[in-house]
């Protein structure tokens, strides 16, 4: 009875062990085989992979397929020997599909992922139009992507008045799925480069002027928490990494590590759940402090003299003659009621 059993054991290790290193015949099996890719890397595997959420449709919607994304291009960006190989066994994939090769190509910080994307491009005829911008630099590559940047009192003003300030076509801000592309770009490689873009996105978490801010810093916040709590390899690094962190990074870093200690994380997302609603309810914070800007009366400021400074992009310290009193364009402040 026991030669039998022991034979059964072998016999189920045996097949266990190949279909380890053979195709992949499940989505989970993908997922599985993603999350402990950094401790031991199977660049070779990675079209099987790929084929695999291809005919699951993983990879249809942009939107949520950031993660695989920066997966693939961690694996390319840390194998550019063998990166030609592998995105030739990746091939071909369905016209719904092809745009993720092209991104990742795009974003895999190879030195040479240009001449990679050209060579690749007749077997992705249907994203020739997105190949051609990420060549030309209309399309910028991930480490080009910068994090947006905190209005200043100014623009502030121009955004109370119905001002649209420019900024990027691609940025943090406005596509939340770069969270994603980042966090497969650590699971690729388990390098810190990636977690470090995560940190400073972190005092978004505390933002009250943008929505858009506001939800992808209370997820970056939430995303590191939660795995914190499910791989300690990654809470040792943010431990490591706080130490060299600025003020607004550090505080809710210290938050994400103890909510990580204590698993608590399912706490951090439901304050940051409510900290959304409020924000969507009461309006940007910059639009409830001007409420207490000039109001009407001796020394107000007029919106004609608001409207003239955001024109000129003058300083709000110039006089302005309002009501035929000359008053300084500081604003005169009052506390809300």
């Amino acid at each position: 009875m026991r030669t039998i059993i022991a034979a059964l054991a072998a016999l189920l290790l045996i097949t266990e062990t190949a279909a380890a290193k053979g195709p992949f015949y499940t989505r989970d099996a993908v997922v599985i085989w993603t999350d402990s890719y950094r401790f031991k890397p199977e660049p070779s595997r990675l079209p099987a992979a790929i084929k695999m959420l291809s005919t699951a449709g993983a990879l249809r919607d942009p939107e949520n397929a950031g993660f695989h994304v920066g997966f693939i291009a961690g694996v390319l960006g840390a194998n550019p020997k063998l990166a030609k190989n592998l995105v030739s066994g990746m091939l071909p994939l369905p016209e719904s599909d092809q745009w993720i090769v092209v991104r990742a190509i795009a974003y895999s910080g190879l030195p040479e992922w240009k001449e990679l994307l050209h060579s690749v491009a007749p077997k992705l005829p249907a994203r020739q139009a997105m190949i051609d911008q990420y060549l030309a630099g209309r399309l910028p590559t991930l480490d080009r992507i910068e994090l947006d940047k905190n209005p200043t009192f100014l623009e502030k003003v121009q955004m109370h008045v119905g001002i649209k300030l420019p900024s990027p076509e691609v940025s943090y801000g406005k596509n939340p799925e770069l969270l994603d592309t980042l966090w497969g770009q650590y699971f690729a490689t388990g390098e810190y480069g990636p977690i470090y873009r995560i940190l400073a996105m972190l005092p978004w978490s505390k933002d009250r002027d943008m929505v858009e801010r506001l939800t992808v810093g209370s997820m970056a916040k939430v995303t590191l928490a939660n795995n914190a709590t499910t791989y300690p390899d990654l809470l040792l690094l943010l431990k490591s990494m706080a130490k060299y962190q600025s003020e607004e990074v550090a505080k809710p870093l210290g938050e994400v590590i103890q909510a990580a200690e204590t698993a608590q994380a399912p706490r951090l997302k439901k304050e940051a759940l409510a900290a959304i609603d409020e924000l969507k309810r009461k309006g940007p914070g910059y639009r409830r402090e001007m409420t207490v800007w000039g109001y009407v009366g001796q020394g107000a400021i007029a919106v004609g003299c608001i409207a003239a400074a955001v024109a000129s992009l003058t300083t709000l310290g110039l006089p302005c003659v309002v009501g035929g009193a000359v008053t300084s364009a500081a604003l005169n402040y009052r506390t809300a009621q």
